[in-house]
């Protein structure tokens, strides 16, 4: 084992031990995500960096509002889109839908647990057991093989390492890398490491799978499988896609509209 590797292990096995000993986490609502009157502000800094603003800062500062007055409900079986320009709020509120961040305002409900209530070893227990996240860059460790990189999310929950090493395996053959294995990211196209990526999120298992970007990288006929991969998942769990590619969200059931950090659609079917 490298330095990096271990490095990693050691730090995941950290977390994985925080985590032992938390309050078992319910499922309290049908859905798995649940927005209501959600407000994210940012304060700058006098160095020009923004800060998330939380109670207790000082109000003379300036601010920028990332969302205003969110309201939204994702259920078990959809795949929804989320649209708008950049800077309208997208990555924000894939952030605040995985528990990556709180909200200044209003309630973020994730499989039935109210993200502001939980401890950071609850919250970090309820992503680890719930959230599967894809990012644009992939975020694959490069000393890591494959499977190593899938198997990340189970060594944190503190599974074993044979169970962890055919679960990982298993995912890989599912999003077809059955081949690609033992080979690290440095060795695998854009695609295939978006793949090991989407496997990655797949590993605890979530009830929900939230894509920021995740063909932003890719060529158009590698984006498509990503694409197809992701339809596929929504069959027994919720998939949320943020993009700004109008191919990509054609393929979602339904598509939330963002501007300027407000909801201007959210896609739903609306009672004649």
């Amino acid at each position: 084992m490298d330095g990096s590797t271990r490095t990693a292990t050691e730090e995941s096995d950290g977390r994985a031990d925080t985590a032992e000993g938390t309050e078992a986490i319910t499922e309290d609502s049908e859905a798995i995500v649940e927005c209501s009157n959600v407000t994210k502000r940012y304060e700058r800094s006098g160095g020009g960096g923004w800060f998330s603003f939380g109670s207790g800062g000082e109000d003379d500062r300036p601010t920028v509002t990332a969302l205003s007055d969110v309201s939204l409900t994702i259920e078990p079986g959809e795949f929804v889109g989320l649209s708008g320009p950049s800077g309208s709020g997208k990555s924000t509120l894939v952030h605040l839908l995985a528990g990556l961040d709180e909200p200044t305002e209003g309630t973020v409900m994730l499989a039935g647990q109210n993200v502001s209530s939980l401890s950071k070893r609850q919250l970090t227990r309820l992503r680890l057991e719930r959230v599967g996240i894809v990012f644009q860059r992939f975020h694959l460790l490069p000393s890591l093989s494959a499977r190593a990189n899938v198997a990340l999310p189970l060594v944190e929950r503190g599974v074993g390492k044979r169970e962890r090493r055919e679960r990982a395996s298993n995912l890989l053959e599912r999003v077809g890398l059955g081949d690609r294995i033992g080979h690290r990211p440095g060795e695998l196209s854009g695609g295939e490491q978006q793949r090991v990526a989407v496997a990655r999120a797949l590993a605890g298992d979530p009830l929900v799978v939230l894509a920021d970007e995740p063909t932003g990288e890719l060529d158009t006929e590698t984006g498509a499988a990503v694409l197809d991969l992701l339809g596929d998942l929504a069959d027994d769990r919720a998939v949320v896609l943020a993009s700004h590619d109008g191919r990509a969200l054609d393929r979602t059931d339904r598509v939330i509209r963002l501007l300027d950090g407000q909801v201007q659609d959210d896609g739903q079917v609306q009672d004649a």
